[in-house]
């Protein structure tokens, strides 16, 4: 995918950016079952359904744009998840990709912990009732208030990413009486995305301490993550659980992660040997990525959890230590796949020579990831199968922005026409929490499907939401 870019955005005049598919696929009627979710399938009138119910009802009854969740897809990739790392490991959901008080419910239900990492998302997670010991607190500039509430709460874990954060935690911890696990978050100069990844100085970031020495924390002894954990270790108020990190998002495969565990691992036989602690807990963070698109090829979670776990015991074997419990942190791998947008047709534009463009009423507003990150994304004619011949498209949403493309290149049937609907598969995470009220959209609803039923869990804005925060 070209990176090419104006001030003012992508480009947009490219006939097809390179590594596009220039042959159509065989039948525009077909759904990958690596992009949709497990109970999206079409009827026999071709039109498509999730959860036993087609979208033409969907759309009836909730409107479009609308974010459809295929309630049992999570619940088994959930389960999944927990299953592949069994009863001697932590799996965190990351709340940032996509929480709901029903999202948070759901997982308390399947066993799973949940990840937080702002005041709003622990205030969601303490209303739906997830039990505070299960829910960790992430984030690079945590506020007095959300460090208070955290620990007043009795959160599992605070991740700590400064020094800074150090104090203050065990000043609040202190002050209310309390001991808080912790984990320090550590920038292990490893960035994987997708297929590739460069072991190179990218501590240039405002997550973690790293674990290289820095010129500008000169302690004896280590970088600015072993200082952290001198620091750590000498406060009472404070309990080191262990050590956090995080490579990238969208992660196909484990190089970089094997990469990573070999410099944690380092930093514990440090501490070990410095401390006489063996620290007992390792969290490699999240990132595991999803299929957009056909080409894109994840792993299932019993791979994932396999080689993760083979990579810390082959490098605490090698470094003498007893293998800590592992953690990881999905929210795209399990939210992404189950949901997809619904939008209708409106204006159809045909270039000649380049491209046909589609406008539906949503866009940027409640998908921002192909604008902000060149972001792929397949689509389909949702409320009718069609034989026409496949034409190219760019779905464009419907703001005052240039820049507001939902799929940048795909086909859909010629014969498409206004008032048809489309759908958009893997939107499940960083689309609705991610979603702006840009041109005064408003935000669409977030609908559960299943067994044949559909319920609103997060509804849509109206009008009103939106006056109602302005004073005049």
């Amino acid at each position: 995918m070209s990176r090419s870019a104006h001030p003012a955005g992508p480009r947009h005049a490219d006939v097809l950016p390179e590594g596009h598919h220039a042959a159509p696929p065989a039948d525009l009627n077909d759904l990958d079952p690596k992009v949709w979710s497990r109970t999206v399938s079409r009827n026999a009138d071709g039109v498509l359904t999730v959860g036993g119910v087609d979208v033409a009802r969907l759309a009836e009854e909730f409107g479009t744009p609308a974010y459809f969740l295929d309630e049992d897809d999570f619940r088994a990739r959930v389960h999944a998840w927990r299953t592949a790392f069994g009863p001697d490991a932590d799996v965190f959901y990351a709340g940032k990709a996509f929480l709901s008080r029903a999202v948070v419910r759901w997982l308390c239900e399947e066993g799973l912990n949940l990840d937080v990492c702002s005041a709003g998302e622990l205030a969601t997670a303490l209303a739906a009732g997830m039990p505070p010991e299960r829910i960790a607190l992430h984030g690079n500039n945590k506020s007095d208030a959300e460090i208070e509430r955290a620990v007043e709460s009795g959160v599992g874990r605070i991740v700590l990413d400064s020094f800074q954060e150090i104090a203050r935690v065990a000043h609040t911890a202190r002050r209310l009486g309390r001991r808080q696990r912790v984990q320090i978050r550590v920038t292990v100069g490893v960035e994987a995305h997708t297929h590739e990844f460069i072991a190179t100085a990218h501590e240039d970031q405002k997550f973690g301490l790293a674990l290289a020495g820095s010129t500008s924390q000169p302690e004896a002894g280590g970088g600015p993550a072993a200082e952290a954990v001198r620091r750590v270790l000498a406060l009472d108020s404070l309990e080191l659980a262990g050590v956090h990190s995080h490579i990238g998002s969208q992660i196909f495969d484990t190089a970089g992660f094997e990469v990573a565990a070999r410099r944690v691992v380092s930093l514990l036989a440090q501490v070990r040997d410095e401390h006489g602690v063996e620290l007992p807990e390792v969290d490699l963070g999240g990132g595991l990525g999803i299929a957009y698109t056909s080409d894109d090829d994840p792993r299932e979670p019993q791979e994932i959890a396999k080689a993760l776990g083979e990579i810390v015991e082959r490098e605490c074997e090698a470094a003498g230590l007893s293998v800590p419990r592992i953690s990881v942190e999905p929210g795209r791998a399990i939210v992404g796949p189950t949901t997809f947008t619904l939008y209708e047709v409106g204006t159809i534009k045909p270039l000649d020579g380049l491209r046909t463009y589609v406008s539906v009423d949503g866009g940027m507003s409640d998908n921002i990831r192909t604008a902000l990150y060149d972001a792929e994304y397949s689509v389909v004619l949702a409320s009718r199968a069609s034989d026409a011949e496949p034409m190219l498209v760019r779905v464009v949403g419907k703001h005052c922005e240039s820049g507001d493309i939902v799929v940048r290149d795909a086909f859909l049937p010629a014969d498409l026409a206004p008032g048809d609907l489309i759908a958009v598969p893997a939107t499940g995470a960083y689309c609705r929490s991610m979603a702006s009220n840009y041109n005064h959209a408003l935000r669409p609803p977030v609908v559960a499907v299943t067994g044949g039923a559909a319920r609103v869990i997060v509804r849509r804005e109206t009008e009103e939401d939106l006056l109602r925060l302005d004073v005049g």
